[in-house]
């Protein structure tokens, strides 16, 4: 084919589209201009193409009405990018518009109020900002749902949308507004007749709730959750008659629960948590035919719990902890509700717990710790099947356990310590098939341990302390090869230890101090790999201490009080470990003879044998050393010929045959390969990790005008991730490719080519730089960050980190939460999570991987032993980096001594209280909002998975303690039961 014939064709198929593109009708017109206007990285609106589909009403996302104008527009979750695209305005027979959850900024258009026939409107999760426009609250005549949730909207609170008399559902949660009263006007009698769903969650609402809000007849859902509210719930509240759901948690709401509340004959879920509410409860409240779940914890309600919560109909959800409730529970409760999960901790309650709890036979989850109840446990309650998760300790509960509820077989946690129960543990335990923990100190237990102990598969923690045990430990507790903390100090247990423990690789605490304990030390302590606290103290011991104990990294180690004798091994003969081995005269340092008999051949042959193995780990470290210093030298001349290799730098397209750069690009982008590979110079690099360099990239703006973009180049070196078996380059791809979020960082695009298959990733450039350089003074860094910017800087990384966790399907998992990892706009006020190298999508119980990934002092402790990572291996990392910024120290400072920090900062906090482990430098004024966010980040770091918080509610937990509100992306919200934590916030002890 000629060029002439070539280019004729060419014209001809262009005059082609351009002659389909005018036949088509005005709507369809308008999409192909939205489109343009639109950065489409998934290329989800590729079929909008009139070649590809001659029948534009087959186009993907859209549907016509019956005369073949645009109807629906379906654009949720499809990655799109860039301002509101008004060719949509003109769409006039327009009813269903969704552009929920893609990354759309800029204004919200003031044109659409003008759509004659838009009935539903959803602009949720993107990141539009400025005032909702006042066309909104006149326009709209036939809008019925109106979201713009999770968004970035300020200035005053848009009252003028109650406005729209045709309205049923408003969603306008999680959007920064100013602090605003909510307006009386609106909820006059019958101005809003249809209005069902009225969520209203962290929009900065403060003053009182109208009492004309009992005028809204037909609401289904009320949620004013996470806002500043003060005074009292209206009493109007109890005239909802169609109310479904009624959500007012974590505001500042006092006075008493109003009456009524039982007459509300649809309500089925009711929630006023963290608040200051006060009073009785209201005993019709316990009487709603429907209600569910009943959410008051953490408020100052006081009195008895009235009569009719024993006759509560439909009650399967009652969290009352963390008040000040008092008197006996009534006994028959449990018979008439399906109960499933009850709290009832940190009270004043007294008398017994009711033998009919599980009457329905669905009671899972019981937590009555902190009160004053007496009496035995229920022997109903040990037959009782659904059982997981039983928390009874600090009252006075007396009496043996029922003996089939050792056996419970979905029983995970069995927490009766702190209690006057005797008897002994039962060997029905063989049944307890997923028991992780058995906690029964401080009672008064008596007898051998059952042999059948060593048969449970799950167990992890079995504590036992100070009790009345005897006999030998079970022969049979050396194979639990899932054990992490074994405490039985302060008993009479007798015999040996076991032999075999080598098994017990995961075991990170043994204490059987205080007991009458024989024989020698097993050797073979010293391979346990992750042992940091011994205690073996005031037994009867003999013989020598191991010399393989010097193996061990321990931060609690006590041989004291015991009949050892022998030389001690080199590294114990030293002052620091002297009180380690108090009270035991028969041991001694060995060499210059201060042994008895000392001085001799044994002596001196194991000083020379010391001083040879230290001579060979000398040489070996030094043949290491000039092993790394030749390749260094030898990277380092590579790296000064241009910081990529030649043939991989060298641009797309040059001669000699190299091969070209393949780009994916994620957003619409304004630059080549060429941009990016001129700025990877050794003057550029602003950062440097396990995955490789982090270049600053300034490329000039087309056409010289505007100021220069500026982006964050990543070039990785190659190899896998740690833990994965995936690729780093593939795995940040996979995971930011897909994902938007505000406080996740963005990925530009990538670039992969090069004859060495380089691989380049492109970021935004976050010019605030990394969390931890600011917080602990890296790279010009280290000035004082006062609280409110911290305090704005946690609460940005929880929202993203819920956003993973939550709102992606699956969820996923970062693995190195780290502050390094968390950036920083220029203004210090946006927080990022960064570097996804590691991350991993997980379902159900979690993923499986073959090695550690994270960095040392944010890793939860359960990832080592079980190599599974789940959301709360996230938690527990992010409230590492909320000790951070509470403290002001970095997890691995000098400082903490042999300590990480989360175990620096209960050692703090017993010594000298909340006070002494803040940040001097904060001192002051910010004391108590300081000491509510140090409590969450303890919450986030228990050593029990079950026992962290999910992300989620991390980020209710850091809006009840924050200075100024904030924002979170929402989940979506139906018009019934919108998605909510199902495992909420806790009372925990601080030491949990």
């Amino acid at each position: 084919m000629t060029p002439l014939l070539l280019l004729r064709l060419l014209c001809l198929a262009a005059a082609a589209a351009a002659a389909a593109a005018a036949e088509l009708p005005a709507d369809f017109t308008a999409l192909l201009a939205a489109k343009s206007g639109l950065s489409d990285p998934a290329s989800a609106l590729a079929a909008w193409d009139p070649h590809l589909s001659p029948s534009p009403c087959r186009w993907p996302h859209l549907l016509c009405s019956a005369s073949g104008d645009v109807a629906s527009l379906l654009l949720s979750n499809l990655s799109l990018a860039g301002a509101f695209p008004s060719p949509l305005c003109s769409l006039r027979s327009l009813a269903h518009l969704d552009l929920s959850y893609n990354s759309l900024s800029g204004a919200l258009p003031s044109c659409l109020a003008a759509l004659p026939s838009l009935a539903r409107l959803d602009l949720s999760g993107n990141a539009f900002s400025g005032d909702v426009p006042a066309s909104y609250g006149a326009g709209f005549p036939s809008l019925a749902t109106l979201s713009l949730a999770g968004n970035d909207l300020s200035g005053a609170f848009p009252g003028h949308l109650l406005n729209l008399t045709a309205l049923e559902e408003l969603l306008l949660a999680y959007n920064p507004f100013a602090p605003s009263p909510l307006p009386p006007e609106p909820f006059t009698a019958g101005h809003l007749p249809r209005l069902r769903v009225l969520w209203l969650a962290g929009c900065g609402l403060v003053g009182e709730i109208p009492e004309f809000i009992g005028n809204l007849r037909s609401l289904v859902n009320l949620d004013l959750s996470t806002n500043n509210l003060t005074g009292e719930i209206p009493a109007s509240v109890g005239s909802l008659e169609s109310a479904v759901q009624i959500e007012l948690y974590s505001n500042h709401l006092t006075g008493r629960l109003p009456d009524g509340l039982g007459e509300l004959r649809q309500l089925r879920f009711f929630d006023a948590s963290m608040n200051r509410l006060s009073g009785e409860i209201p005993a019709d409240l316990f009487l709603a035919p429907r209600l569910e779940s009943l959410h008051l914890y953490q408020n100052e309600l006081s009195g008895v719990l009235p009569v009719a919560l024993a006759r509560a109909p439909a009650l399967s959800d009652l969290r009352l902890f963390g008040n000040r409730l008092a008197g006996e529970l009534p006994p028959e409760f449990g018979r008439s509700s399906p109960l499933v999960f009850l709290d009832l901790s940190d009270n004043r309650l007294s008398g017994r717990i009711p033998a009919a709890l599980c009457g329905a036979g669905k009671l899972e989850q019981l937590l009555l710790l902190n009160n004053d109840l007496v009496g035995p446990i229920p022997q109903e309650l040990g037959e009782c099947r659904t059982l997981t998760r039983v928390r009874l300790h600090n009252n006075q509960l007396s009496g043996p356990v029922p003996p089939a509820m050792w056996g419970l077989s979905h029983l995970y946690l069995l927490e009766l310590a702190g209690n006057e129960l005797t008897g002994a543990v039962g060997p029905a335990i063989v049944t307890a098939t997923n028991l992780s923990q058995l906690l029964i100190s401080d009672n008064r237990f008596a007898g051998a341990l059952p042999p059948q102990i060593g048969s449970l598969p799950a167990l992890f923690e079995l504590s036992a302390a100070n009790n009345m045990l005897s006999g030998p430990l079970p022969a049979t507790l050396a194979g639990v090869s899932t054990l992490g903390r074994l405490d039985l100090r302060n008993n009479s247990l007798s015999g040996e230890l076991p032999r075999g423990v080598r098994r017990w690789q995961k075991l990170t605490q043994l204490d059987l101090a205080g007991n009458r304990l024989t024989g020698t030390i097993p050797p073979e302590l010293g391979e346990l790999p992750v042992l940091n606290s011994l205690d073996l103290s005031s037994n009867e011991l003999i013989g020598g201490v191991p010399a393989q104990l010097e193996n061990l990294k321990l931060s609690l180690f006590n041989l004291s009080n015991n009949r050892l004798a022998g030389a001690l091994p080199p590294l114990f003969a030293g002052d620091m470990y002297r009180d380690s081995f108090a009270g035991n005269p028969g041991l001694c340092r060995g060499g210059g003879g201060t042994c008895p008999g000392g001085g001799g051949g044994k002596s001196g042959a194991g000083r020379r044998g010391i001083v040879s193995s230290v001579a060979s780990i000398f040489a070996v470290a030094g043949v290491v050393l000039l092993l790394g210093v030749a390749w260094f030298c030898s990277y380092g001349y590579r790296s000064r010929r241009g910081g990529v290799d030649d043939a991989a730098a060298e641009p797309a397209g040059a001669g000699g045959g190299r091969p070209r750069w393949a780009l994916t690009s994620f957003h619409k982008v304004e630059f080549e390969e060429e941009d990016i590979l001129g700025c990877l110079d050794e003057d550029n690099v602003i950062g440097m990790g396990a995955a490789g360099k982090v270049y600053k990239a300034v490329l000039g703006r087309a056409g010289g005008g505007g100021e220069d973009a500026v982006v964050a180049v990543k070039k990785l070196w190659g190899g896998k991730v740690a833990g994965g078996g995936k690729d780093s380059f593939e795995a940040e791809v996979a995971t930011l490719g897909r994902i938007r979020h505000k406080n996740i960082v963005r990925l530009w695009c990538c670039f992969r080519g090069g004859v060495d298959d380089c691989r380049l990733l492109v970021y935004e450039y976050m010019a605030g730089g990394s969390l931890a350089d600011l917080l602990h003074g890296g790279k010009g860094g280290g000035g004082v960050l006062d609280w409110a910017a911290r305090h704005r800087i946690m609460a940005g990384a929880a929202e993203g980190l819920a956003y993973l966790h939550h709102d992606c399907s699956p969820p996923i998992v970062h693995r190195d939460v780290k502050s390094s990892n968390i950036l920083l706009d220029a203004d210090l006020r946006t927080a990022k999570v960064a570097d996804f190298g590691v991350a991993r999508a997980v379902a159900g119980a979690g993923a499986a991987v073959s090695a550690i990934a994270g960095s040392c002092g944010y890793i939860a402790p359960e990832y080592s032993y079980t190599l599974r990572v789940t959301e709360k291996s996230d938690v527990y990392s992010f409230g590492v980096v909320m000790l951070e910024l509470v403290t002001g120290k970095r997890p691995g400072s000098p400082e903490l001594g042999d300590k990480d920090l989360v175990r620096w900062v209960h050692g703090g906090i017993e010594r000298g209280g909340v006070a002494s482990v803040l940040d001097p430098r904060l001192a002051g004024d910010n004391n108590d909002d300081m000491a509510r966010a140090l409590h969450v980040a303890l919450l986030c770091t228990s050593s029990l998975p079950i026992n962290r918080p999910s992300m989620r509610a991390v980020v209710k937990l850091l809006h009840e303690a924050a200075p100024a509100p904030m924002t979170t992306l929402p989940p979506r919200a139906s018009s019934e039961r919108k998605p909510k934590e199902a495992q909420v916030y806790e009372a925990e002890p601080l030491d949990a």
